[in-house]
């Protein structure tokens, strides 16, 4: 896992380049602390920091690769991991190929030297790369099905610039700090638009696409989508072969060099890796998996269940780690310090964004991840098993189903992604961001991919599973990987493995909710590695703090920037809102929904004066 980035010019050569080039890849040293290199030939330029996982001796990088031992003809710099490399290596070598390391990274660009572009389709992992053909001058940029790492790109007179995150790109002249009100949107509204980036003129490419760049120009295409086909297994068929598919897996998932552990919560999708996890490397003869899990202090003895949070997590991770007898570690969080700014403007840092969502969420995400870097490289993880299995409450909500925008904006769950009453009603109208919501709603309708025959309601929820996979699971990826990377932490996300995602995106909604729960076949598939009371437990998401601390601490830095009238946010705001809400008493404030204004806002207002930030709307 590593962080990438370079600069094609056609007109230039980049030896000349050489130090912008080291300042964009420096950018990346977070998510690649161990080393990191620079490639240049001639218009091109490739940078790289690693994060060591596999062979930490010989994967070192920008890699390139010869052809019958006399030339160079292709070049990568590569961040992820591919699972299925050995199987692929063993292959090649039937085809003739010599290798000089064990690593991935190899595999990858010795396949593409066999197979030209087709290569990636033969892939399964989670990837971002750029591959430069020394033969035909062309780069290729391309991202994995599901779109688990991330690489984005801004396109130039003479070619482009790219990197793994925003700020390798911003560390180019080239590449403005601009912001347009398209951008603006995307950070109001709880709507991830897929290719899209914040920053003006600059993209991400896309899940399961490749971007090719040669003196002709700019050229986009998909080498996978969710397709709709016939699902013929039984009821019993589709709970066995759901089953194997997560058993091999897990089996590819915990092949590392480094320390491994996972991420446990006590819900029924880390369950279920831990275990299987632990199953895999006790039956290998292996130290069974460290886990960990993070709460709150006196969060146990203070905790209140609400419409979405029914109970905390702490007894359940009890019961697994008793059952499987993990080595397992809490990390305890104290809710105030996660309020603090020095914190907030690392995570702005990480992210190259404000935090919109979730608030508290990213910055315990933040300090968990760094606890749980002192022990491991590599942690699995059960993010989006609710996407995948239809597990969040709008799958079986008839209000968010009938809905005709995006089921997380309806109902209950509705009022925790409304981060904008405090802003002003003007600017508000002005940006048309029910226009907006209602077009983004429609783009991801028409994409949904359609099974002729199929009933109504199987079409209904096909739609609903499509716009969960290609919408709202992204900007969980994106928290995850900005939030691990920013520590040098490896997350593994097994559930995101596009066969297991193709075959779920599939079953025909009467076999996946068939017991009238959710996720019932996830929970039939895997109910004997677990204690009864996690295969029952009823859906419960990431724990956010209760403390009216962290309340207290975030009304302290709303007023603060209230009394500052040169706050960069300032502009944007509905100050007698604003007023309304820091005169309410502490503790009226939902400790969830109506919190998140005042974290967009000061989120907002650290980015824009960190970032210098030009907003032009």
């Amino acid at each position: 896992m590593c962080g990438i980035a370079g600069w094609l010019s056609y007109s230039q050569n980049m030896d000349a380049q050489r130090d912008t080039l080291q300042r964009m890849t420096d950018t990346m040293a977070l998510r690649g602390p161990d080393a990191g290199g620079l490639w240049i030939d001639g218009p091109v330029g490739l940078g790289h920091r690693r994060l060591s996982i596999i062979d930490l001796e010989g994967g070192r990088q920008p890699m390139t690769a010869m052809h019958g031992g006399l030339r160079e003809v292709a070049a990568i710099t590569y961040s992820g991991e591919v699972y299925n490399f050995r199987e692929l290596r063993t292959e090649l070598q039937r085809r003739g190929h010599h290798f000089e390391t064990r690593s991935d990274t190899e595999v990858v660009l010795r396949a593409y030297v066999e197979w030209g572009e087709g290569f990636v389709e033969r892939l399964n992992g989670m990837y971002a790369f750029a591959l430069w053909d020394l033969r035909t001058q062309e780069l290729l940029l391309i991202r994995d099905r599901m779109g688990v790492k991330p690489l984005y790109y801004y396109p130039t007179a003479d070619g482009v610039v790219f990197g793994s995150e925003p700020k390798a790109l911003l560390a180019n002249p080239l590449v403005p700090r601009k912001v347009r009100a398209d951008g603006l949107r995307e950070i109001l509204e709880m709507v991830k638009t897929p290719g899209h980036a914040v920053f003006a003129g600059m993209r991400e490419v896309m899940p399961g696409e490749i971007v090719r760049i040669n003196r002709q120009g700019l050229f986009r295409r998909h080498y996978w989508k969710l397709e709709a086909r016939e699902h013929t297994h039984s009821l019993d068929e589709t709970i066995r072969h759901t089953r194997d598919l997560l058993e091999d897996i897990v089996d590819r998932q915990i092949v590392a060099d480094v320390p491994l552990c996972s991420l446990l919560s006590g819900g029924l999708d880390s369950s279920i890796i831990t275990a299987l996890a632990s199953k895999k490397l006790l039956a290998a003869g292996k130290e069974n998996i460290r886990s960990f899990s993070v709460d709150f202090v006196d969060h146990g003895s203070g905790f209140t269940g609400d419409a979405v949070r029914g109970t905390p997590d702490a007894p359940f991770v009890r019961d697994l780690v008793e059952k499987i007898r993990s080595s397992h570690q809490e990390i305890v969080l104290d809710s105030r310090e996660l309020a603090d700014p020095v914190l907030r403007a690392q995570i702005v840092r990480a992210l190259d964004l404000p935090p919109a969502f979730w608030g508290d969420m990213w910055p315990s995400l933040y300090r968990l991840f760094q606890e749980v870097r002192k022990h491991s490289t590599v942690a699995l993880s059960g993010e989006s098993a609710d996407e995948v299995f239809g597990g969040y409450r709008w799958f079986h909500d008839p209000e968010a189903i009938q809905a005709d925008t995006f089921p997380w904006l309806t109902s209950v769950t509705g009022k925790y992604f409304d981060g904008k009453p405090l802003f002003d009603p003007g600017l508000l109208a002005q940006l048309d961001m029910q226009g907006f919501l209602h077009d983004s709603y429609a783009q991801a309708i028409a994409e949904a991919p359609v099974l002729p025959g199929e009933s109504a309601v199987d079409r209904r929820m096909r739609q609903m599973s499509y716009v969960n996979l290609t919408r709202f699971v992204q900007t969980l990826l994106d928290r995850k990987d900005r939030m691990s990377m920013a520590v040098g932490l490896e997350v593994r996300v097994p559930f995101c493995d596009h066969r297991l995602v193709e075959y779920a995106f599939n079953i025909p909604w009467a076999l996946k909710a068939f017991d009238g729960r959710e996720k019932s076949i996830l929970r039939a598939a895997t109910r004997d590695l677990l204690p009864e009371s996690i295969s029952e437990r009823v859906k419960s998401p990431y724990p956010s703090t209760q403390d009216p601390a962290y309340e207290q601490a975030l009304r302290e830095a709303l007023a603060a920037i209230q009394a500052d009238r040169n706050a960069p946010v300032t502009p944007l705001l509905d100050n007698d809102r604003i007023q309304q809400t820091l005169a309410r008493p502490l503790g009226s404030v939902s400790p969830m929904y109506e919190r998140m204004g005042m974290e967009l806002v000061v989120g907002l207002n650290t980015w824009l004066g960190e970032y210098d930030v030009s907003l032009e709307l």
